[in-house]
């Protein structure tokens, strides 16, 4: 937990599970600024590409994350630029793996970074989500680089029609493929107290509606929310669910 700017603070908590799988391949961390209060960066990742392959390319993900952050400095460094650099920079090293390993390693990502004049910038590769909820309303969310989310945009099925789609696995884009990765950015002005931004892969989401999803993370502390949310979709994917695995933020007013 981390203060942001007087009386409000940022509150955030993680969780993963391997599913109904034989290897767990996502990664999620959420860090706070070594140096600058009310600075954090959170970031999912999906890996894919048969047993060790994409837990390789996820953990790739968040050590790039991890190196970048460190240096990162708010008052100098552009967060949208600093979180480009993030997934080119994964998509690299996850490219110079794949040339020593037989697997091939690839991997979603969702990140967020928050500054102290609580502005928040996102950006995504892959079918990993970003939810950005006030109170239990959702405002925004991340739009899929997904076959199904193309069908979706083009008219040819619905929202609902694209959880069931048999071909709803089948990325457009994403990390360590031959193909440079998508880098779709989204800027928040600024979050109000009540606010909840929430990050998952497609192993949490799939199960819930965005209606369920805010209900969940507006009545429930972060961490009480995330356990339920993991809870309620390993209860509907009823044996056989994927990884899952989330990161929750949400900004809080102290009295």
């Amino acid at each position: 937990m981390t203060p942001a700017t007087p009386g409000y603070r940022l509150a955030a908590a993680t969780g993963l599970h391997r599913g109904d799988r034989a290897y767990q391949q996502d990664q999620v961390s959420v860090m706070a600024h070594a140096r600058v209060p009310g600075c954090l960066l959170a970031v999912v990742a999906d890996g894919m590409g048969g047993k060790s392959g994409g837990r390789k390319a996820a953990d790739q993900v968040l050590l790039t994350a991890a190196q970048l952050f460190e240096r990162y400095t708010p008052s100098r460094d552009d967060p949208a630029e600093a979180l480009k650099q993030l997934v080119l920079e994964s998509h690299l090293m996850i490219k110079l793996t794949a040339m020593t390993a037989e697997e091939e390693p690839h991997s979603t990502v969702a990140a967020l970074l928050i500054g102290p004049s609580r502005a928040c910038d996102v950006i995504h590769a892959g079918d990993s989500r970003v939810y950005h909820f006030r109170g239990p309303e959702m405002l925004t969310r991340t739009k899929d680089h997904s076959f199904v989310q193309r069908l979706v945009d083009e008219g040819q099925i619905s929202e609902d029609e694209a959880n069931t789609h048999p071909q709803s696995n089948l990325l457009t884009g994403c990390l360590g493929t031959h193909s440079d990765p998508p880098v779709s950015l989204h800027h928040i002005d600024r979050l109000e107290p009540g606010d909840s931004l929430l990050m998952c892969s497609d192993g949490l989401w799939h199960y819930f509606t965005p209606r369920e999803l805010g209900a969940i993370v507006h009545a429930l502390p972060p961490r009480e929310a995330g356990e339920m949310l993991i809870g309620k979709a390993r209860h509907r994917a009823r044996g056989g669910g994927d990884n899952l695995s989330l990161a929750l933020v949400r900004m809080e007013a102290v009295d």
